[in-house]
């Protein structure tokens, strides 16, 4: 039986992530065994910066992708927000999985007191808007994974974070989420909630995977942030929503001091357009 090799971060949550694309797998394609491949990456080792100092989207695909082109591992999973805007076209992103929770989560802590003097926030997207919802917030950065944040947060070290509801929700800590933000609020990270499956080639054939509402979903995003020039630097977010025959599209941008937020209505049949056409409104 031929063995199809899934590279994939060694957190809880990567590994969670990498299950749902084997099941996924092992469905379509009952013929094939697969194997779980997981690494430490750049993103992962280095917890004492901040992501837009030493390389921002990017630096959690880095060793997935040198896994890839040297065929140590035939697919890779990644939360799609994490990866660079421009991908190896050698390693193409083949699919696209139902798309979890996209929006932010406000997460108090145990006690349940709402106090906004230490914010534990890693985005600066996530941080501008916050601001300006809460103009009196202070807000601290904040880095490791799911667990060790809220851990920190339990601890004292901060008085509120602020994370991805898709996360909480793949990890069973819905009942931490003490708020959801909608996205006249904040606006989403563009794919946020999306998983991506990356392959080597000769391995397109998994596609038949994707679910084709996330794809149209990703693109319309993904249009609109590089448009933007945006990544983790860059206070900017899109989301997108497949309203019955119509892309409904929201967007912020933050630049210069001021911010601008933005929804369109478009053409399903058209995501990279409509993607493009809001980020040009975005940029008035």
């Amino acid at each position: 039986m031929k063995t199809i090799r899934i590279g994939s971060r060694e957190s809880k949550l990567a590994v969670i992530q990498s299950k749902i694309v084997i099941d996924l797998i092992q469905r379509h394609f009952p013929e094939y065994e697969t194997e779980l491949v997981t690494m430490k990456t750049t993103g992962d080792i280095r917890q004492d910066i901040s992501l837009d100092k030493i390389g921002g989207r990017g630096l959690f695909v880095k060793e997935l992708d040198r896994a890839l082109l040297n065929g140590e591992v035939d697919v890779t999973v990644h939360s799609l927000k994490d990866m660079p805007l421009e991908t190896n076209a050698e390693l193409p992103v083949i699919a696209y999985t139902r798309r979890s929770s996209p929006f932010d989560a406000l997460i108090l802590p145990q006690s349940g007191e709402t106090d906004f003097s230490r914010v534990g926030c890693s985005s600066n997207r996530r941080a501008q808007r916050f601001k300006e919802l809460y103009p009196n917030a202070n807000i601290i950065p904040i880095r490791g994974n799911v667990p060790t944040r809220l851990e920190k947060l339990d601890k004292g070290e901060y008085t509120t974070i602020i994370l991805a509801c898709a996360g909480l929700e793949r990890l069973g800590l819905t009942n931490r989420i003490s708020r959801v933000f909608t996205p006249n609020e904040i606006v989403p990270a563009a794919g946020q909630g999306i998983i991506a499956v990356q392959c080597r080639k000769g391995f397109e054939f998994l596609k038949i995977i994707t679910d084709t509402e996330a794809e149209i979903c990703a693109k319309a995003e993904l249009s609109a942030i590089r448009a933007l020039g945006g990544g983790c630097s860059v206070p900017a977010g899109v989301y997108a929503a497949v309203e019955g025959e119509r892309l409904h599209i929201y967007g912020y941008h933050f630049k210069d001091g001021k911010s601008v937020r933005k929804e369109l209505y478009g053409d399903i049949n058209a995501p990279e357009a409509l993607g493009t056409k809001l980020a040009e409104e975005l940029k008035l």
